[in-house]
C-alpha cells in the first residue's frame, strides 16, 4: 500500500463541528467544523503522533473553538496598541508590533491511584461530594515548599512529567509543593500567550498520564477537597513590543518613545480597562470549580481589583494630579545582622496574595484563574479590554487632545479599582463594593455578562467575537456548570445509595433516615433541573442545587463517616487520600 501525505494536509482539516459544545452555532444538518493550522504556535512531535495548533470554525466562519478569539483580540492589541506608543513617540511601533505574553503557574494535587479508584466522586467530577475533614488538614503549613521526598511516588512523578514535557520543548523550570497536603505546582517559561496556552493544555494530560504510570491519580479541578486550600493556575501577564521592549516597566518603554511620560499614560489605560471591564475579568474565571475557592482566604475574592503597591501608586497619584516625577521606587535593603550572610535587595513592593490582579513588575498576575482552566478566555478578556482602550487614547490624540489629559482623567475616573490593602478583610470587600468595583459573587451570574449590551460591543468593535459568538459561549458555559453539578449530584446519589447506607447498616448505627431522604431531596432537585429548559435557568438552579443542597446533605453523610468503624466504611476516607507523606512509600 501507498500513502500520499501532502504538506496541503497540514494546513486545513474538516471534521464535525454539531458533535462539540458549540451554543447552537452548528446543528447536525449544518455540521462543518474546519481547522487550520495556527502559525503562532509550532508543531510538535509526540510518539508517532504529529500535533498542529490549529483554529477550529464553522462553514461560515464563526469561532467554534477558544483560540480563534484569542488570535483576534492578539490583533486587536497589536493594532491599537501600536497606535498608542506612536503617539507616545515610538516611530517603530506599527512595524513591530505587540505581542501578549504570559507564564502559568499549574497547581495540582497527586493521590494514591487504589484509593482514588474507591471513590467514584473523585473519578466522574474531580472533586470529593463528601468527606470527614481531618484534624490535621494544613493546619501546620509545614507541607508548603518542603522538600519532596524520595519515600513517596511524588517525586519521580515529577521528575518524569518534566522529562516528558522538555521532549516537546515545554521547559517545566519549576516544581515544588504547594500549600495543602498533596497539593504540587510546575511553573514554566515565560512566552508569547498562544503557545503558552498549547503547552498548558499539553502539560495537564501529560501529568495525568504520568500520574497514573507511579500509582498516582491527578487532580486538575479546583476543589477537590473540603477543609483545606484548593488549586489555581496563576496567569502572569504583560505586553511587550514585537522586539522585547515591555510596556509595562517606566525605564524602557520610557527610553524607547523617547517620552518620561510614556509609562504612566500606558498604566492608566490598563487600569481603565480593568475597571470598565471587571465584569469581563470575574466572566473569564468562572469556572465550576472556582465557586469554592474564591474568596476562601486561599484565593482572591470575587471582586475584580489591582494592587499596585504602595510606591506605584503614590507615582501614579503624582502623575494624576499634574506633576511630572519620575518613578524612584524605594528600594529595600535587608541586613540581618550576622557576618555569614550579606545584606542583599528586595523589590521595592511586597507581595499581594489578597489581589486578584496585582502589580509586579513587568507584569500582572491574575491570582484567581481556576487549575483546570483552559486560560484562553482569560486572556482573550485581558487582550480585548486593553486594546479598547488603548484604541480610546489614540483617537482622542489623534482628535486633538493632549495624551496626558487623556491618561489623567481616566485615572481620575477609575481610581478606585486600586486597592492595596487585605482583599480577604470583609470590611474591605465591603467598601469596595461600595464603591463600585465590579463584584459578582455567582459564577452562573458572570457568565451571563457575554450577552451584557456593553460587552457585545466591546467585541464586535475589536472584532474579537460577533454577538452570536459571545451567546454561544455563554450558553456553553452555563450548559458546562449545569452538566458538572448533573454529574457531582449522580456520584453523591450513587454513594449513597451504595456505600453510605449500606456501611451505615452494617454498622446499625447512624442517620439512616435522614441518608434515604437526602436521596429523595437530591433526585427531585436533579429532575427540577432536567426539566427546566433554557441554559440559564438550569444553572441557576444547578447552583444552588451545589452550593446549598448539596452542602447541608454532605453534612448528613461527613457525620456518619466519623461514627461508623473504619473497617466498616467502604469508601475511601481523607486519610487515605491525602497525606502521602504519612502513609504511603514506594
Amino acid at each position: 500500500l501507498e500513502f500520499e501525505f501532502k504538506g496541503t494536509d497540514l494546513v486545513k482539516g474538516e471534521t464535525d463541528g454539531s458533535s462539540y459544545p458549540n451554543g447552537g452555532l452548528r446543528e447536525t444538518h449544518t455540521a462543518g467544523g474546519y481547522l487550520a493550522i495556527d502559525t503562532s504556535s509550532p508543531i510538535f512531535l509526540r510518539g508517532d503522533t504529529i500535533f498542529i495548533p490549529s483554529i477550529f470554525v464553522s462553514y461560515y466562519g464563526m469561532a467554534l473553538d477558544e483560540k480563534t478569539p484569542l488570535l483576534r483580540a492578539n490583533d486587536a492589541l497589536s493594532k491599537h496598541g501600536s497606535r498608542l506608543l506612536k503617539h507616545l513617540g515610538y516611530e517603530n511601533a506599527e512595524k513591530v508590533g505587540l505581542k501578549a505574553n504570559i507564564g502559568l503557574e499549574q497547581e495540582i494535587f497527586l493521590v494514591p491511584r487504589d484509593q482514588y479508584y474507591r471513590r467514584p466522586d473523585l473519578q466522574y467530577t474531580g472533586r470529593t461530594v463528601m468527606g470527614k475533614i481531618l484534624p490535621p488538614d494544613q493546619v501546620m503549613r509545614d507541607h508548603y515548599m518542603a522538600a519532596l521526598s524520595t519515600a513517596t511516588p511524588a517525586l519521580a512523578c515529577m521528575k518524569e512529567i518534566q522529562d516528558e514535557c522538555f521532549k516537546m520543548g515545554i521547559a517545566l523550570k519549576t516544581r515544588h509543593r504547594e500549600v495543602a497536603p498533596n497539593q504540587f505546582e510546575f511553573a514554566p517559561e515565560y512566552g508569547i500567550n498562544t503557545i503558552q496556552i498549547d503547552q498548558n493544555l499539553v502539560v495537564m494530560q501529560v501529568i495525568e498520564e504520568i500520574a497514573a504510570k507511579h500509582g498516582l491519580a491527578a487532580l486538575l479541578q479546583e476543589k477537590p477537597f473540603e477543609g483545606i486550600n484548593g488549586s489555581g493556575k496563576h496567569n502572569n501577564w504583560s505586553i511587550s513590543t514585537g522586539n522585547d521592549i515591555p510596556l509595562f516597566l517606566p525605564k524602557p518603554i520610557n527610553k524607547a518613545t523617547g517620552n518620561a511620560m510614556a509609562f504612566p499614560i500606558i498604566m492608566a489605560a490598563v487600569i481603565a480597562a480593568l475597571d470598565e471591564h471587571g465584569d469581563l475579568m470575574r466572566m473569564s474565571i468562572a469556572s465550576p470549580g472556582n465557586d469554592f475557592r474564591l474568596g476562601c482566604m486561599e484565593a482572591p475574592p470575587a471582586i475584580i481589583s489591582t494592587y499596585l503597591g504602595e510606591d506605584m501608586t503614590k507615582y501614579l497619584e503624582s502623575f494624576r494630579d499634574g506633576k511630572k516625577d519620575p518613578y524612584t521606587p524605594d528600594l529595600k535593603e535587608i541586613d540581618i545582622g550576622v557576618k555569614e550572610v550579606i545584606t542583599f535587595n528586595v523589590p521595592s513592593e511586597d507581595r499581594n496574595r489578597t489581589s486578584p490582579f496585582p502589580y509586579g513588575g513587568a507584569r500582572f498576575e491574575f491570582r484567581a484563574v481556576g487549575s483546570s482552566q483552559n486560560v484562553s478566555m482569560v486572556n482573550t478578556v485581558l487582550n480585548t479590554i486593553c486594546a479598547e482602550k488603548f484604541c480610546e487614547f489614540a483617537d482622542r490624540i489623534e482628535a486633538g487632545e493632549d495624551a496626558l489629559d487623556v491618561a489623567r482623567e481616566a485615572l481620575k475616573k477609575h481610581w478606585k479599582v486600586i486597592f492595596n490593602g487585605d482583599g480577604y478583610c470583609l470590611a474591605n470587600q465591603e467598601k469596595l463594593t461600595e464603591d463600585g468595583v465590579w463584584r459578582i459573587d455567582s459564577g452562573v451570574e458572570a457568565i451571563c455578562r457575554l450577552s451584557d449590551e456593553k460587552n457585545i460591543k466591546l467585541f464586535e468593535e475589536m472584532k474579537v467575537m460577533t454577538k452570536d459568538e459571545s451567546v454561544a459561549r455563554q450558553t456553553c458555559l452555563h450548559d458546562h456548570y449545569t452538566g458538572t453539578v448533573d454529574m457531582e449530584v449522580g456520584a453523591f446519589i450513587d454513594m449513597v445509595n451504595q456505600h453510605v447506607i449500606p456501611s451505615v447498616e452494617a454498622a446499625g448505627i447512624g442517620p439512616l433516615k435522614a441518608l434515604h431522604a437526602a436521596v429523595q431531596t437530591l433526585k427531585a432537585a436533579l429532575k427540577e433541573i432536567h426539566d427546566t429548559e433554557e441554559s440559564y435557568e438550569k444553572a441557576k438552579l444547578a447552583r444552588v442545587l451545589r452550593l446549598d443542597t448539596m452542602a447541608e446533605l454532605r453534612k448528613v453523610c461527613d457525620a456518619s463517616e466519623e461514627i461508623v468503624p473504619f473497617n466498616l466504611w467502604s469508601l475511601a476516607t481523607y486519610k487515605e487520600l491525602l497525606f502521602l507523606d504519612s502513609h504511603c512509600s514506594k
